[in-house]
């Protein structure tokens, strides 16, 4: 039995097979819209926030600074990359590094949700630049861009640490970091 003749015993036309459809399709868009506009704007959760170095509590040995609770296993979530993971258990992504070198990652890229990494006890990395080869320190919670500058070097003369451009770059919703412009007037979260 083809498609014409089921019809026909149903009794439809195919004017009212088209309708049915079409409403299918309509309601399937509006509910596809429903969900984006629902998530927009929503504030994540505390676990999808990184903590920042402050929150990560530290240990000082031999003159250099350690998280506290290391080494420990850490079972890979969906989303995570080793930036993230070192963010969150080091307060700087930098430490990916020690991640990898732990765990014997050829490609550091390749992780996979449900893996378990070992998260060693390593000293935290920092960037050490001269915020005066930049420009003045910044203290204030707002910035005005000059000619010249760049979220990195705003970041170092803000926080003392280049790598927390991500911080700023989240904070003012920059769709392309990488685009600033003089005059822009960026929020700084203290």
């Amino acid at each position: 039995m083809n498609l014409k003749e089921f019809l026909k015993e149903l009794k439809l036309s195919e004017q009212t097979v088209s309708m049915i459809l079409g409403a299918l399709v309509i309601g399937a868009i509006g509910i596809i819209i429903f969900n984006y506009f629902r998530s927009v704007g929503k504030q994540p959760s505390k676990e999808e926030i990184a903590p920042t170095t402050e929150e990560i509590k530290v240990i000082e040995e031999g003159g250099k600074i350690y998280p506290e609770g290391l080494p420990t296993v850490y079972k890979i979530e969906k989303g995570d990359h080793l930036w993230k993971i070192a963010e969150k258990f080091f307060g700087s992504g930098y430490n990916w590094i020690d991640i990898a070198k732990e765990n014997n990652l050829v490609n550091p890229n390749k992780i996979f949700e449900g893996q378990e990494l070992k998260i060693p006890k390593a000293e935290i990395r920092k960037v050490k630049t001269e915020k005066t080869q930049l420009g003045q320190e910044i203290s204030g919670s707002t910035y005005t861009v000059v000619k010249g500058d760049h979220l990195w070097g705003i970041a170092v003369r803000a926080y003392g640490d280049g790598y927390k451009w991500t911080k700023i770059a989240k904070a003012n919703k920059l769709s392309n970091p990488n685009l600033i412009h003089p005059g822009n007037i960026l929020t700084l979260p203290r």
